[in-house]
């Protein structure tokens, strides 16, 4: 199995390999580096990361050997992109840590300046490498629709996933290039403070980290689901799945807009997240009925 995911595609995987390597050794760096940055652990960051990108890079490996022929070689060559966009992202991540300096919105110094800059050219372009292979998906035929669509979707929604992350750059109250930061994670207040482990997701503030994160694993959760379904698969639940993981996508990050934390939802926001699993419960009923040319009834593939 492992000797046929290196073949996927061997940049990615390689790249993919490299965060494996580097996720114990930012844990080990939690363990034995006491440093504290915005109150959590100064190799907390990218230990986060290096599991994010091990899970994404993989999985986008997977997608590209899905094609064949033309779309197959252009998509190489954009996954290829990726992965060297992602090899710089982490050196700078990693580079900052041994600085012991924030690596994002981090505006104290000219250099700080510059490698946060290089950092948001590198989002653009992990944005524009996923989006060129989610095109390409989309030309694809498969055999299969519920798979099809699980694929074409996820991707389409990482990618509002990834977008999240440009709302963390707009300027909050008070801040300047000139006081050194510009740009939060948190809506409501400053980033740091109390923070739910594992995931380091504010538990105080609105966190826009929930979303991004979300959205941007869309590309694992549902191609999983719908193998998990086994003989109820269609394109129907595919469909259906997918909107309501986008439903959730939304909701947490309107949510975090708010300045409401995760752990904190209000009325309004349960009311949202019921009609979103009633929505959802209702399309998959509708999705298990008996149909005839299901795949007809959905966009042309």
């Amino acid at each position: 199995m492992l000797k046929t995911a290196y073949h996927w595609h061997r940049p990615l995987m390689l790249f993919t390999l490299s965060m494996v390597v580097l996720t114990p050794i930012a844990a080990l760096g939690m363990l034995l580096d006491d440093r504290v940055l915005v109150d959590s652990p100064i190799w907390f960051k990218p230990f986060k990361f290096a599991v994010s990108f091990t899970l994404y890079s993989a999985t986008l490996a997977w997608f590209i050997s899905l094609l064949e022929g033309r779309l197959h070689k252009i998509a190489w060559w954009f996954g290829t992109a990726f992965a060297l966009t992602g090899v710089a992202e982490m050196t700078i991540i990693v580079t900052q840590v041994t600085r012991g300096k924030r690596s994002h919105f981090n505006f104290e110094t000219p250099l700080d300046t510059a490698l946060f800059g290089a950092m948001g050219m590198l989002a653009l372009a992990l944005m524009g490498t996923s989006l060129v292979i989610g095109v390409l998906l989309f030309r694809k035929s498969f055999d299969d629709p519920a798979k099809k669509w699980a694929i074409r979707l996820s991707l389409l929604i990482a990618l509002v996933g990834m977008s999240v992350g440009f709302l963390m750059t707009q300027p909050r109250a008070g801040q300047s290039p000139e006081k050194g930061v510009l740009g939060s994670h948190s809506i409501g207040g400053p980033d740091g403070g109390a923070y739910m482990p594992l995931t380091g997701w504010s538990t105080i503030h609105g966190d826009l980290r929930v979303g991004h994160f979300i959205g941007m694993h869309a590309v694992q959760v549902l191609p999983l689901l719908i193998v998990l379904a086994g003989r109820w698969a269609n394109a129907r639940l595919a469909w259906v799945v997918s909107g309501g993981y986008l439903g959730i996508t939304l909701l947490v990050t309107w949510q975090a807009l708010r300045g409401q934390p995760l752990i904190k939802p209000d009325a309004l926001t349960l009311t949202v997240a019921a009609a979103i699993v009633v929505a959802t419960a209702l399309g998959v009923a509708w999705a298990r009925q008996p149909q005839k040319n299901i795949e007809k009834e959905l966009v042309p593939a």
